[in-house]
């Protein structure tokens, strides 16, 4: 007993300076911008450069476009998938795997070439164009966590009793997602922003080709041209994002434990 206790606290120690010391290694070097010295004028230097708020406001901005957007195509389709039509369930699972195995490079690319200033909807021929190009991208990517977090939320309530309940009432189908389904799924629907949030925040590839000013690419140009600054801004990321990850934990908290009805 006492073994398999050592081996325990063993593993997890390991485990635990695997993530904690390159972290700290990183947090230490990004103080050293003064010489002989710990200081946070690397962070000071990062939060006075402007390019850092307006990339950071851009991402933001998109982000909750991002997650708007996700919303209105994500609930409906679940709600409707596993009340009307559970036969197609598989397929859409199918679908909403896709993003995990297509590259985000062939999807930007895939992205340009159909809606390129040459084509029919040239969207990349403004800016606004571009943004919403963007935007739907980001959707695409974050759709496996959004579907995930609204399908599991959807399975903790009898959608068939609640549905039959509001039409007896008389509520159209519009007022049952949006006053019933919506907020007996709310929490789900938070954790799956905050992973599309936290997506947005860090994503290059499809920003940096579309050449749009975001987060991300702000970081990767950052990182060519300073030393300590890049250090800075991994901490600041990673406390972005784990805030994000500490509130999704939070909210599941507050989510249903048992399910309404099985599948």
């Amino acid at each position: 007993m006492k073994s398999d206790k050592f081996w325990a606290w063993l593993v997890f120690i390991l485990g635990s300076a695997y993530f904690v010391v390159p972290l700290a290694a990183t947090f230490e070097f990004s103080l050293r911008m003064r010489r002989g010295e710990y200081s946070f004028d690397a962070y000071a230097s990062v939060f006075s450069d402007p390019y850092f708020a307006s990339s950071f406001t851009y991402s933001v901005v998109v982000g909750l476009f991002t997650i708007i957007v996700g919303i209105f195509v994500v609930v409906p389709a679940v709600y409707f998938v596993r009340l009307r039509m559970p036969w197609l369930k598989p397929i859409m699972e199918f679908i909403t795997l896709l993003p995990l195995v297509i590259p985000a490079l062939v999807l930007v690319y895939g992205y340009i070439r159909l809606y390129g200033s040459s084509s029919f909807i040239p969207f990349t021929g403004s800016v606004l164009g571009t943004d919403i190009l963007l935007t739907c991208a980001y959707v695409t990517l974050a759709l496996p966590y959004m579907y995930r977090a609204v399908d599991n939320g959807m399975r903790t309530i009898d959608i068939g009793t609640l549905t039959e309940a509001a039409q007896i009432a008389g509520a159209n189908q519009l007022q049952i997602i949006a006053q019933i389904i919506l907020p007996n799924i709310l929490v789900a629907i938070l954790s799956g922003a905050f992973l599309t949030f936290a997506i947005v925040i860090g994503e290059f590839t499809i920003a940096s080709l579309l050449n749009r000013p975001a987060f991300g690419p702000y970081l990767v140009g950052i990182g060519t041209n300073r030393a300590y600054e890049p250090a800075a801004l991994a901490i600041i990321s990673f406390i972005i994002t784990w805030g994000a990850m500490g509130m999704i934990n939070v909210l599941g908290r507050f989510a249903p434990r048992t399910s309404a009805r099985t599948d």
